[in-house]
């Protein structure tokens, strides 16, 4: 006898091959197609790369070079994720070949085995990528591969050649000889104003107001333009002409501030530098970019006697934070960087520990007492010359300007308290780029790490680091 059929409870009261199962039936179709549409999509592309690198005519190279960068172009995330995968798996290096080149090498050490070891280990997606940067367009579309390379490379870590091709072939493209430096002002075309306030990544530009004001004629804008990225800035600076030094930045964005007579200035302040490709990253412009600016500003504006940062300290607040093994800032050693204000933070804290004075201080809304800023400069000061990371200071923005000989100048702890002044605690340090010395300062930098820092600094260094000395931090 036959069983009555047990319904789902989904399946009651809807007829067999009712709208419902047509709808369903119907989605997995599409799913299924677009699935099988986007590996045709990329197994068309890895068709076409390898055609790409079989020929040898300059027109079949551009025409072929052409439709991959189309294709590439039309790819969505997901896609582009497999497409870089195909190749770091399908245009590697041929391992026989280089096993080959390696045991000639080693039996014959002559030029032509050494040539012979460099054509086998250079991976034949280098030379893809070169060809598609022949098509118009290769260029940005390549920039835009790594940008999502970047994205999948901690979870991807298999991606890493794919990374380092790129970033080799960048390094060439992207020199000196192709960059072309550009003043920004607010004559320049509106689609690369819209670029500079969606780029800006250190103080938010807030809208078209926003932006004249930093355009004024007290204020300057440089960016560098890469030819086969028209209309796109890799990377720009934001200068503010002043008479002496800044101590924050609040007075320097304020849209509402009366602009001053550039002539008068005797400083030019550089107190936003924002990078415009993620597909750049790793690429450095900065460095040359501020050359470029100073020697551009000193012609000029013969009357500047000085070129200053005010820039953001953004990894104090982590350093301070942090605890247990590999911490830097340990309560011993916090506590005797403020034992000159511990006193007075106990007294406004209203408890018996400084240390916990401090922090409870520290999170509080500003404006802050004093004490708390004189104790805060005396801990970023320890931060900025005693925590390292090898021979380098630990903090990035740090590094950058020491490494391009700029001189530690003057700490400003009430610099920032704005919302991006959090990573800082607030704190803004002035470098400053004395032109006569600042190839010895980034000799000495980059060789063992030492800081050139202003005379006001140093008897303060020097107590910070008898703190820090192997005897102190034992007694820590």
């Amino acid at each position: 006898m036959m069983q009555p059929r047990v319904s789902r409870s989904e399946d009651v009261g809807r007829p067999p091959g009712s709208w419902f199962d047509t709808l369903a039936a119907g989605l997995r179709a599409r799913a299924t197609a677009r699935r099988w549409t986007a590996e045709r999509r990329v197994r068309e592309i890895l068709d076409l790369s390898e055609q790409l690198l079989a020929r040898r005519g300059e027109a079949s190279v551009l025409t072929i070079a052409g439709q991959v960068v189309a294709a590439v172009d039309r790819l969505d995330e997901e896609q582009t994720a497999a497409l870089l995968g195909a190749l770091g798996d399908r245009f590697g290096p041929d391992r026989t070949a280089v096993d080959a080149a390696i045991d000639d090498w080693r039996t014959r050490h002559d030029p032509q085995a050494m040539l012979r070891l460099s054509a086998a280990v250079e991976p034949p997606r280098q030379e893809l990528f070169r060809r598609l940067n022949m098509a118009l367009g290769g260029t940005a579309t390549l920039v835009r591969l790594r940008a999502r390379l970047l994205e999948l490379l901690d979870r991807r870590p298999e991606l890493a050649p794919v990374d380092a091709d790129l970033r080799h072939l960048f390094g060439s493209w992207f020199n000196r000889g192709f960059l072309r430096l550009e003043r920004v002002t607010w004559d320049t075309a509106a689609s690369v104003l819209e670029r500079l306030i969606r780029y800006e990544a250190v103080h938010e530009i807030r809208g078209w107001d926003d932006l004249r004001s930093r355009l004024a004629p007290d204020r300057r804008c440089y960016a560098f333009f890469h030819p086969s990225l028209p209309g796109e800035p890799l990377i720009f600076v934001e200068v503010a002409l002043t008479r002496g030094l800044p101590e924050a930045i609040a007075p320097l964005i304020d849209p509402g501030r009366e602009p001053a007579e550039p002539e008068r200035a005797d400083t030019a302040v550089f107190y936003s530098i924002s990078n415009c490709q993620p597909g750049l990253r790793g690429v450095s412009f900065g460095d040359l970019l501020i050359k470029q600016v100073v020697a551009s500003l000193a012609v000029d504006l013969p009357r500047l006697k000085s070129y200053a940062t005010l820039s953001p300290l953004p990894g104090l607040a982590a350093a301070l934070a942090k605890e247990g093994p590999g911490a830097e800032f340990t309560p011993a050693r916090v506590g005797k960087l403020v034992a000159e204000q511990a006193e007075e933070l106990c007294a406004l804290a209203g408890v018996d520990d400084p240390v916990a004075a401090l922090r409870s201080l520290l999170a509080a809304a500003p404006p802050r007492p004093a004490a708390v800023s004189r104790a805060l400069a005396r801990l970023a000061l320890a931060y900025l010359v005693q925590v390292r990371r090898g021979v380098r200071v630990a903090d990035s923005v740090a590094h950058f300007h020491l490494a391009n000989g700029a001189r530690l100048e003057r700490i400003d702890p009430d610099g920032d308290l704005g919302p991006s002044g959090l990573p800082s605690l607030g704190v803004m340090v002035n470098y400053v780029y004395e032109l006569g010395r600042v190839e010895l300062n980034h000799e000495r930098y980059v060789e063992n790490g030492w800081v050139a820092m202003a005379p006001a600094l140093r008897s303060a260094a020097k107590r910070v680091e008898a703190v820090w000395s192997p005897k102190e931090s034992e007694s820590c």
